[in-house]
């Protein structure tokens, strides 16, 4: 399930949910296919001013930073890298689109793969095993 959380200072995302919401999901659809549309995740976490500091120094202004959990396989797909690109570029695009050009070159986007077996559901571990996905549950 890919996880998009984006970090922006609370000031500047007020009014813009639904489009970066929107403009994510969006960005994952054209990537991955319709088929990837119920189950991207979408956080928006605005911080209050002071909350957020760069060298030590609380900033004034800030460009959004986005992390972005996605199954580690990917990393491993003959044609990852371009996975990878198609994904920066598209959250970029959302990111200016919402706020502008002058975001652009602070734009942030951080890959955290997550490796198989090593996500839980509802209390069970996910574990796509050798035979196909496959839900342990030991209690």
């Amino acid at each position: 399930m890919p996880h998009l959380t984006v970090h922006v200072l609370e000031r500047d995302l007020a009014g813009r949910e639904a489009g970066l919401i929107a403009g994510l999901t969006d960005t994952v659809v054209e990537v991955y296919g319709e088929w990837a549309r119920s189950i991207v995740d979408v956080r928006l976490i605005g911080l209050p001013a002071g909350r957020w500091a760069i060298g030590g120094v609380p900033v004034a202004v800030a460009a959004p930073k986005v992390t972005f959990g996605i199954k580690e396989a990917v990393f491993e797909r003959a044609d990852g890298r371009e996975v990878l690109a198609r994904l920066v570029s598209g959250v970029t695009e959302v990111m200016v689109s919402e706020y502008g050009e002058e975001v652009r070159s602070g734009v942030t986007v951080e890959f955290v793969g997550a490796l198989d077996g090593r996500t839980g559901v509802g209390g069970v571990l996910v574990d796509p095993g050798p035979g196909g996905d496959r839900a342990v549950d030991l209690r």
